[in-house]
């Protein structure tokens, strides 16, 4: 098969699949201008090499072949029509991504129904997009970070709510490192979105329970916490623990507080250290080792005492509050918004947010027990980090 001819017809039989695809109107061809190479040839050899590829693609009914003078042979071809994309694919040895998209659904389609992001996945890839840059030939990597989500879910109910990634994917996949090679399947089905913000590498393994080095638990306030081996006193203006070794809080504070990220948590832990109350850093979406141990905490605590959450005002954030609330049911609390509605936020330090963002933060609040937030916001428009208030 003549090369150049070849780059001809696999060019035309990606404007095919654009068609297809309802991303261009045009009939799919290669016009005069797209044959440039073709028809300044000046090697007799090469321009019959050439028209033979196009002739035989031809006879297996895939293209239409328009010549300059109208007669078969006489001149250069002026014009490429494609005809039958499936029979230029096979002509080409190529698959078409409608046959890729319909394989992987095939092999997906089983987890469906447990993770419905995977449609929004599948139609991506019909429409000719990537998915954090994986095509339909990728779809071992989603039954792999399937499989992930799984097993993590599974070590949670086992009581091993904290793993070395390697460690972890070692014993799982025997590479230690597939389960770092699945960071954006994971972080899309996770999220259940495929146009959330993509999250950092070390947020998404904290999600499901594992880690490359455990960072410890940061708490502040005026409480004594009760430890695996000693009882006492939070430093200030703040202490780090190891998750499983927070037992449970010897006192009641007039308010617990969790705070979703780092600048914010130092800087309220600082104004507020010698209060009466317990502020928790969440580390952004909290780990399971990190949900159990904020329920042994809260658990014991009266109904009487107030537990917020204060998160960035996005799609995160509210998914965050939304696992956070999920966490405390199964200890008959409640979580309250702290400082997330727009009547807190300055007007200049609002960023304007798409129709599909604004949808999800209303879904998490709605989930979070937070309606009329979430439509507050969605009536707002806006998103705001945290460290912006």
């Amino acid at each position: 098969m003549d090369q150049l001819a070849r780059a001809g017809l696999e060019k035309l039989l990606n404007s095919g699949e654009k068609s297809s695809a309802g991303l261009r109107s045009l009939q799919a061809s290669l016009t005069e201008a797209r044959l440039a190479d073709y028809r300044k040839l000046t090697s007799l050899q090469k321009k019959d090499a050439f028209e033979q590829t196009m002739r035989s693609a031809r006879a297996e009914g895939a293209i239409e072949l328009v010549w300059d003078s109208g007669r078969e042979g006489e001149g250069f071809i002026k014009r490429v029509n494609l005809f039958d994309a499936k029979k230029l694919a096979q002509f080409l040895n190529i698959t078409l991504i409608e046959d890729l998209v319909a394989e992987a659904r095939g092999r997906l389609q089983s987890h469906l129904e447990s993770f419905p992001v995977l449609t929004e996945v599948l139609k991506r890839w019909l429409l000719l997009k990537k998915c954090r840059g994986l095509g339909p030939e990728s779809y071992q990597d989603w039954l792999d970070a399937i499989r992930t989500i799984s097993e993590c879910s599974l070590s949670v109910a086992t009581q091993q709510n904290s793993l070395p990634v390697r460690e972890f994917s070692a014993r799982l996949f025997k590479d230690s490192k597939r389960v770092e090679k699945l960071i954006g399947p994971l972080d899309v089905l996770l999220s259940g979105s495929t146009e959330g913000e993509i999250r950092q590498e070390a947020a998404v393994l904290q999600e499901l329970g594992l880690f490359r080095e455990e960072r410890p638990v940061l708490l502040a306030g005026n409480i004594v916490i009760v430890r695996e081996r000693v009882s006492g006193l939070l430093d200030k203006p703040y202490a780090g623990f190891s998750a499983n070794t927070l037992l449970s809080l010897k006192g009641k504070p007039d308010l617990v507080l969790t705070i979703e990220n780092l600048t914010t948590f130092h800087s309220e832990a600082r104004k507020r250290c010698d209060e009466n109350i317990l502020l928790i850093y969440s580390a952004g979406m909290p780990s399971p080792a990190w949900r159990a141990m904020y329920i042994r905490l809260i658990g014991d605590l009266p109904a009487s005492i107030p537990v917020y959450h204060w998160g960035d005002v996005d799609e995160g954030g509210f998914r965050i509050a939304a696992m956070l609330v999920e966490t405390v049911k199964s200890v008959g609390r409640q979580i309250k918004p702290w400082r997330m509605s727009p009547t807190d936020v300055p007007e200049d330090m609002r960023r304007k947010a798409s129709q599909h963002t604004l949808e999800r933060i209303r879904h998490f609040a709605k989930v979070a027990g937070w309606p009329d937030l979430g439509n507050a916001v969605f009536d707002a428009g806006f998103t705001v980090e945290q460290e912006s208030l």
